[in-house]
């Protein structure tokens, strides 16, 4: 599949909003950290991402009823669904001035990745968190996301890469008081 960058302007994959807030002082604070164990941006990038698939649970798979979508707060309080986790890991990557875009896939609901940017090309990456039967790695060569879709059942990849979330997907986050409340009103097109 080949992605669609819907900006052409590359500097809007590394700029901080509302939602992807890297100029925050907490997630300078993690960026911080994680960049001094790295040796080069391709090592930061592959951190960031295991820091964010594997220290932020997926709020439904912990039972957590928070809702996040800053993401300063998802790093901070540590939770999130696969949308608020592609926001936190975007922060971090465009922290080090990696740049990383938004991008979906279509199951019953839209389910929240992230693009990396290295040596020309774009690179989809899963944060979701791994559980029994998702198995997501970082990954610059064949793809290792949390899910594939079946074409045969309705689902795809969206190839469109977003500087900023999709209004669908935010919209949804903002509205919503808790996670079961969330869970009825998950964007299911964009």
């Amino acid at each position: 599949m080949e992605l669609i960058q819907k900006d052409p302007d590359l500097s809007a994959y590394l700029a901080a909003d509302e939602v992807i807030d890297h100029h925050h002082p907490y997630v300078r604070e993690v960026a911080g950290r994680l960049a001094q164990e790295a040796e080069d941006s391709y090592a930061y990038a592959r951190l960031a991402f295991d820091f964010v698939r594997d220290t932020i649970p997926h709020s439904q798979d912990s039972g957590d009823l928070r809702v996040t979508w800053r993401a300063s707060d998802v790093l901070g309080q540590r939770t999130g669904i696969c949308y608020a986790k592609a926001h936190a890991l975007a922060a971090l990557l465009r922290a080090e001035d990696i740049p990383t875009a938004l991008c979906y896939q279509r199951f019953d609901v839209v389910h929240g990745l992230v693009a990396v940017r290295f040596g020309g090309a774009w690179h989809r990456q899963d944060p979701r968190g791994n559980k029994p039967g998702v198995n997501a790695r970082f990954s610059l060569g064949r793809e290792r996301l949390a899910f594939t879709p079946d074409p045969g059942a309705g689902e795809a990849d969206c190839p469109d890469l977003y500087a900023a979330p999709h209004p669908a997907v935010l919209d949804a986050l903002k509205a919503a008081a808790d996670r079961p409340r969330l869970w009825e009103t998950l964007p299911v097109a964009l």
